[in-house]
């Protein structure tokens, strides 16, 4: 596992990465030793472009591990538009499995790859923000971030 770290607007990211693409990245209280490799230089540099205003999209490869209900609910996420938001009743619908509300919000939560897989996007179907790993502040942050430039 290779590790580098960056020091977003919002707090520091840990970024984690194997060989065949990004594992995780979280927000992060301290950093450790960084091990980057390639990749994880490659993800500093977009997620750099991405709070500078200057990227609305990733293309790095993924590797993290879910199960498969999981990894689907994280594909979902990808195809929210930068910008755009939805409800966890809109990724359950287009999971065609509507009653899966709650597990769609337990995956939802379990992203490792925060930001690249743009789970901030998701909020209540009555338009409020809702849980987010990094914390409500930072979720808005994210979301007022990304709106001026919605299409």
């Amino acid at each position: 596992m290779f590790t580098d770290f960056y020091q977003s607007p919002i707090g520091m990211m840990e970024i984690t990465a194997t060989h065949r693409g990004i594992a995780g990245l979280y927000f992060k209280d301290k950093t450790t030793v960084a091990q980057p490799n390639p990749l994880t230089e490659k993800a500093k540099a977009q997620i750099g472009a991405y709070f500078l205003g200057q990227r609305d999209h990733f293309d790095l490869p993924l590797d993290f591990k879910g199960t498969i209900f999981q990894k689907s609910v994280w594909q979902a996420l990808c195809d929210i538009p930068f910008g755009a938001t939805c409800s966890y009743l809109d990724i359950a619908s287009k999971l065609d499995n509507r009653k899966a509300v709650r597990a769609v919000g337990a995956a939802n939560g379990k992203n490792p790859v925060s930001i690249i897989v743009p789970c901030h996007r998701v909020i209540g179907s009555n338009g409020t923000l809702t849980g987010y790993a990094g914390g409500l502040d930072r979720k808005a942050w994210l979301l007022a971030h990304e709106a001026p430039h919605a299409q």
